[in-house]
């Protein structure tokens, strides 16, 4: 095939092009100016859209913010939770817990050495054991539960 045939073909396609273009009318474009109204773009009194303007240095060099739709985790991480350590536990009935006094003793469900359960907000996230910081009690973590473990005990 020799250029001219190349330029001919290629003038039909264009020709075919804009005939299929405008028998669809102007319906889509009517459309698409709506969406842009209602979304706010800026535009001009002639339907076009102003210049974009060009980004001060600050706002180039300014921390990245999360993508549209991601969690932005700085937020909650100041929010305070309740950690608590549970040693064991048992149910007594109304009556029993009633005659409690001072050196009553509760037999509760864990053995003695066995690691306590950390739980924060009351949700188990590990186990740990006892030990004295400074003359005060803490805990050494000794397992912690996975993310994906916790997310089935919620089920």
């Amino acid at each position: 095939m020799s250029d001219e045939d190349d330029n001919v073909d290629q003038d039909q396609m264009a020709d075919e092009w804009a005939a299929a273009m405008a028998e669809q009318g102007d319906d889509q474009q009517d459309d698409i100016d709506a969406v842009l109204a209602e979304s706010g773009a800026d535009t001009d009194a002639d339907g076009e859209e102003d210049a974009a303007q060009p980004a001060q240095m600050d706002e180039l060099t300014a921390a990245p913010q999360p993508a549209a739709g991601a969690p932005d985790l700085d937020v909650i991480m100041d929010i305070p939770v309740r950690i608590s350590m549970e040693v064991g536990n048992t149910e007594i009935s109304i009556r029993n817990l009633l005659q409690l006094n001072q050196g009553s003793v509760i037999e509760l469900d864990r053995l003695a050495g066995e690691p306590l359960d950390v739980l924060v907000n009351g949700t188990l996230i590990a186990h740990g054991e006892v030990v004295v910081v400074n003359e005060k009690f803490g805990i050494r973590m000794t397992d912690v539960i996975s993310p994906s473990e916790r997310i089935k005990k919620l089920r």
